[in-house]
């Protein structure tokens, strides 16, 4: 593993506080699924993103590729960006915090 994949993986790793099982269960509810940009169809951004965060926590890092580095980086950059706009008062049922559990991480941790 290169520093730079260290770095990313580390980066990944404090963005995405849910488990793959977690993440899973969640990504097959009826709130996870009406959040996000659909505009290429029926799967939001966000959803498709939380299949491939599930598929990238459960590969061992050594087999994990550049492409999944790539994602991982647009994982942690979303995140970022996301908690920097929460809204104010109570965010438990909110599109908020929704759309950021799509991408692997739950606020309210």
């Amino acid at each position: 593993m290169t520093d730079d994949e260290r770095a990313v993986s580390a980066d990944f790793d404090e963005a995405v506080n849910m488990t793959a099982a977690e993440l899973e269960r969640w990504l097959g509810t009826k709130e996870s699924r009406s959040v996000g940009d659909k505009s290429g169809g029926g799967e939001s951004t966000g959803h498709a993103s939380g299949r491939r965060i599930v598929e990238i926590l459960r590969t061992k890092k050594s087999d994990l590729g550049k492409d999944d580095y790539a994602h991982m980086r647009k994982v942690t950059g979303y995140v970022h960006r996301h908690l920097a706009q929460r809204p104010s008062g109570d965010v438990e049922n909110t599109a908020w915090r929704y759309s950021l559990m799509n991408w692997g991480h739950d606020p309210l941790r």
